[in-house]
């Protein structure tokens, strides 16, 4: 656990219990693996700002609700990023519809669920992104090994607010490491916040048009 996870759990949590967890679960030497801390309001700003580091990358954002995938795929695509998602309340031929564009690289960007990604085949990774921490620890290490396969590279980043500090740590016992935190310069985060806010009204109310699909 690092530090600074350390220090969230006890400013986030009362009397939070330390569970000791053997290192059966691992990840591969090859992917590189970073976390953010990010108050909750401002995720989306540093999510875009990660993604304007990464232009071209074949990319993965793992979202914990069906609806969180399909408003953050609007959100990007208003912001001029080639996103679209797959969830559970999707048809078969919808889901496999948007995995083949991604596979094609019509869209660099797909987001998914836990479940809904369960059994897919997908190669050329280049990024996985936890835009929401996994509250079983075990499905992070289902999610970043999409990337950093067969000996290729990979990265995985994961962005966790003030709730999911607890999650998180966890995480981390599960591997047996520590996991290096980023930092960045919060006027940086700052000077993208009204255009996000814009594009994710305009995609809030575009999904209350369409009935929420």
């Amino acid at each position: 656990m690092t530090k600074k996870v350390s220090k969230l759990q006890r400013a986030c949590l009362r009397n939070p219990v330390k569970v000791e967890v053997s290192s059966k679960y691992s990840t591969v030497d090859t992917l590189k693996q970073e976390w953010y801390f990010v108050p909750a309001d401002y995720k989306d700003c540093y999510l875009v700002h990660v993604l304007n580091e990464l232009p071209g990358s074949m990319i993965m954002i793992f979202v914990r609700t069906c609806e969180s995938t399909r408003l953050l795929a609007l959100t990007l695509r208003n912001l001029g990023f080639k996103a679209l998602s797959i969830s559970g309340q999707m048809s078969q031929d919808k889901r496999l519809g948007a995995l083949n564009k991604f596979k094609a690289k019509d869209f660099n960007i797909l987001i998914c669920t836990d479940v809904a990604s369960r059994g897919l085949d997908i190669q050329g990774v280049d990024v996985v992104m936890n835009y929401d921490i996994p509250m079983n620890s075990k499905d992070y290490v289902h999610r970043v090994g999409r990337t950093a396969r067969a000996g290729q590279s990979g990265y995985a980043v994961s962005f966790v607010n003030q709730y999911e500090a607890e999650w998180f740590k966890l995480i981390e016992q599960l591997l047996g490491r520590e996991i290096p935190d980023r930092k960045v310069d919060m006027d940086e985060i700052l000077i993208l916040r009204e255009h996000i806010s814009d594009s994710k009204r305009i995609a809030l109310t575009k999904l209350r048009e369409d009935g929420g699909h």
